[in-house]
């Protein structure tokens, strides 16, 4: 074959493979003497050396007693942290970087990665197929039609043939209508937002490397997670002050970006995986999508394979279905066109081979060795934060928050206060010391499992997903409202307030005043940061304002004293009849309120304008305070079973997999949706719940605003205690408030209503079961304690036997052997209460 020679020009071409593999020993080499991880072989000379060329290379290598390492000038070293990063500085090809799915700017448009959630953007891709199958039938039906109308009756059997053809277009249409129906119901499943790709540390003999790598996902979820990636990243980019992608072509890009390199696993049609490795833009992300824009680029192309008839040459036989994957050749063909481009005379300057002259290479940081791969992840998002929280395009507000909430996570983590913090907040936690920072960072950022919080379960706690959930969110609560130690006694002199370890930390992360200048601003400032960060959690989204008003002045001073016990605990008190238990529960549950298909707490502002709109328009803390005062304020439609099963599905709707069935096998309706036609009607998804009759069982129609703001109306909650300044929210102190008086004081008086003897004995009889639950679950607890403590002096005797220490003080022995004579003699007594108890309930 006949080698044509490639025109000369601007745009470089990219170095061949002896340059690669030399690249590779070099920076090899350089991460031995720095004592740094470097990133597997293939992804230097796939990822990182097809996009440099043969020049480019050489001036980045050197010789060092007869082997290759780059050049002292190609590379330094970051220092984040405990972390350290070596970066080679380099220029790279202008089309040869893809934008990073993992942008901080775009956190707010991704859910936390899971893999029900990708089978649903499976389902989801393949709609979208059905829904443009059908849309292409209903225009060549609509074509057909049209045609038969303009024949006329010339034609025998112009009638019949006319109304076949209507006939067709009509289930067209309706197969239309059916598969938009479809792809909206798969889309309201998933949040209307996508799960994020999983990214884990790429592997080089069995250990961590310094690269990434994404788990395998089809041709089309990969094509369609991409183009998902740059339109959101597209949208949060349209509030910049200026035309990016004009001024990369009159400028250039003047600043250095920082790029990782990470692998694609593409499965092919035919199930065949492909591995192809790519640099992706931690920093510089819109820069790095506005170049692609000017060479005329799509991302998708890059992540997949480029089609070879976007890319042709002039001895290509025409195939319109070959890919190109390798980048070298890739890039080397679009040199080799917009070169053959620049050299004509008539070329016009509008076109990508003028407008790109400027980023025919841009400067370029590129990860190529970690001391710690586990936390490059996290290492390079941080730097993503910083570089963002310095730049002038602003942030939106759920991105601006969540990017908050990592500094200050990363701010306890720093001064070594996240796992002590996490333990006072959990007193009953059963193994807290146990707590793996990195992987308990990762969970409360939604950048991980939630399992790594496991330890700070109760002994007796199982660790499903509503007892996890519930401890990332106390947790939340806990770091974001730290507890300060109690206030001195007055004595009538100045005194500096002690504000523990905690407090500064939250303090400096978010640059507040000082403690004894915190205001209702600083609440509110909080609460959306607690919200947003609590939203990270839920597939479903709410407005992260739905929380306005449940935290106050109080909770940011004093901290949000939150009930110790769990949530299924709190759960069987308020089965029980336990009204304080179920006020701690009601705050427990506000977040999956908030965070639900139907959202029952919302802002009550702009956006629940409408004719569709659903409920009342109320502050969150009234619908809140009317949910507490449901317990014990008796309203004709609320009964304690309607409570407790309300509750009971509220909790473990995130976990649902399928949509809600009716009793009766009818497909349910929301409950204010009745009189709709069905073509208006909320498509039914997972996470929806059936709404409870008196007695706790399900009914036909879902829970939404409307029944809630029925059920739980306005004139149940009572009127908060406004400051002299007024405000439409309680400034002083939110719901959430443990010293709040608002509800508690109506409780307090509700239950103070005398009730006849039979109501109290159906009362009783109600609520016993859930009291013997507790009353086991308490014992299960004892008996693991016991257990625990036997193993404890059992090791200790043996320790002493093995080390031959002297055994203990006789005092030493008597107080101790006294304290367990107490504790036994009270399990002999309540052993007695329950024999008497089973004597009872024959009796009953």
């Amino acid at each position: 074959m006949t080698a044509i020679r490639r025109p000369d020009g601007i745009y470089p071409y990219i170095g061949t493979e002896a340059y690669a593999e030399r690249l590779a020993d070099a920076i090899e080499n350089t991460c031995i003497e720095q004592e740094v991880t470097p990133p597997p072989r293939d992804a230097i000379i796939e990822g990182l050396a097809t996009t440099l060329g043969n020049t480019e290379i050489k001036k980045l290598l050197t010789s060092q007693r007869g082997k290759k390492i780059l050049a002292p000038h190609a590379y330094r070293i970051v220092q984040a942290g405990q972390e350290k990063v070596l970066l080679l500085t380099c220029d790279v090809h202008g089309a040869g970087i893809v934008p990073w799915d993992l942008n901080d700017r775009t956190a707010g448009a991704w859910t936390t990665p899971d893999e029900e959630a990708m089978q649903r953007v499976r389902e989801l891709v393949a709609a979208e197929v059905a829904m443009e199958q059908a849309d292409k039938d209903a225009k060549l039906a609509e074509k057909e039609r049209d045609a038969r109308r303009r024949t006329g009756d010339s034609q025998p059997h112009a009638a019949a043939a006319l109304a076949a053809a209507d006939d067709k277009l009509r289930v067209a249409r309706k197969a239309v209508a059916e598969a938009q129906r479809e792809c909206e119901r798969l889309l309201s499943s998933l949040g209307n937002r996508r799960p994020r790709p999983a990214v884990r540390p790429a592997e080089h003999n069995g250990q961590p490397a310094a690269a990434f790598t994404l788990a395998p996902q089809p041709q089309d979820v990969a094509v369609h997670l991409q183009r998902y990636a740059v339109e959101s990243l597209r949208r949060a980019g349209r509030r910049r002050g200026y035309n990016l992608i004009e001024s990369l072509v009159a400028s250039g890009q003047l600043s250095r970006g920082t790029c990782a390199l990470q692998q694609w696993q593409i499965q092919q049609p035919d199930g065949q995986i492909t591995s192809l490795w790519r640099m992706v833009a931690v920093t510089a992300n819109n820069r790095t999508l506005a170049r692609l824009d000017i060479y005329g680029v799509h991302t998708e192309h890059l992540v997949t394979g480029m089609p070879q008839h976007l890319c042709p040459m002039t001895n290509d036989k025409p195939e319109s279905t070959l890919l190109l994957l390798n980048m070298r050749e890739i890039l080397n063909r679009i040199s080799v066109n917009l070169n053959t481009v620049r050299a004509k005379e008539d070329a016009g300057h509008e076109l990508p081979a003028h407008r790109a002259a400027k980023i025919t290479t841009v400067p370029t940081d590129i990860v190529i060795g970690c001391s710690n791969p586990a936390a490059l992840e996290h290492v390079l998002r941080t730097l993503n934060v910083d570089d963002h929280l310095r730049g002038i395009q602003p942030y939106d507000e759920d991105a601006r928050l969540i990017a908050l909430w990592a500094i200050l996570v990363d701010a306890y983590v720093t001064d070594e206060r996240l796992v002590p913090a996490l333990s006072d907040a959990f007193p009953d936690a059963k193994a807290s010391d146990r707590l793996n920072v990195d992987a308990v960072r990762a969970a409360l950022t939604a950048n991980g499992p939630l399992d790594p919080l496991a330890p700070l379960l109760p002994m007796e706690e199982i660790a499903d997903p509503i007892a996890l959930r519930d401890i990332a969110i106390r947790s939340i609560t806990a770091l974001v409202f730290p507890d300060l130690p109690p206030a001195p006694p007055e004595t009538g002199r100045r005194q500096v307030r002690d504000t523990g370890p905690n407090w500064p930390i939250v303090r400096g992360a978010l640059q507040e005043p000082a403690w004894s200048q915190i205001s209702a601003k600083a609440a509110v400032t909080r609460t959306r940061l607690w919200s947003a960060a609590v939203a990270q959690l839920f597939l479903q989204r709410g407005n992260i304002l739905s929380a306005t008003g449940l935290f106050g002045v109080s909770d940011v001073k004093e901290g949000a004293r939150q009930d110790p016990r769990s949530v299924r605990k709190l759960l069987l008190k308020a089965e029980a009849g336990d009204s304080a238990a179920w006020s701690a529960l009601v705050d427990r549950i506000v977040p999956n309120l908030i965070h639900a298909p139907e959202p029952l707490v919302t802002p009550g502002q702009g956006s629940e304008a409408g004719d569709l709109r659903k409920g009342t328009r109320r502050s969150p803390s009234s619908a809140v305070a009317a949910l507490k005062m449901a317990y014990t304020r008796g309203a004709p439609a609320v009964t304690r079973e309607l409570l407790i099963a309300f509750a009971k599905e509220i909790l473990s709707h995130p976990d649902a997999s399928s949509a809600p069935e009716a009793p009766d096998g009818t497909t349910p309706v929301c409950y204010g949706e009745q009189n709709r036609v069905p073509e208006n009607r909320t498509p039914i998804v997972p996470g929806m719940i059936l709404v409870p009759d008196s007695e706790g069982n399900p009914t036909n129609f879902l829970v939404d605003k409307a029944w809630f703001d029925e059920i739980f109306g306005p004139d149940m909650a009572p009127v908060p205690n406004r400051s002299e300044g007024g405000g439409d929210e309680d400034e002083e102190s939110g719901w959430f408030s443990s010293g709040n008086s608002g509800p508690e004081s109506v409780m307090r008086v509700a239950e103070t209503i005398a009730t006849s003897p039979r109501t109290q004995l159906s009362d009783l009889r109600r609520e016993l079961p859930a009291r013997i639950e507790v009353v086991a679950g308490s014992y299960e607890h004892a008996v693991q304690s016991a257990d625990a403590l036997l193993n404890d002096f059992e090791t200790a005797r043996q320790l002493r036997i093995d080390l031959e220490e002297q055994t203990l003080s006789a005092d030493q022995r008597i107080e101790w052997m006294e304290k367990l004579t107490k504790a036994r003699s009270a399990a002999e007594a309540s052993i007695a209460a329950l024999q008497q108890v089973e004597a009872l309930i024959l009796q009953l």
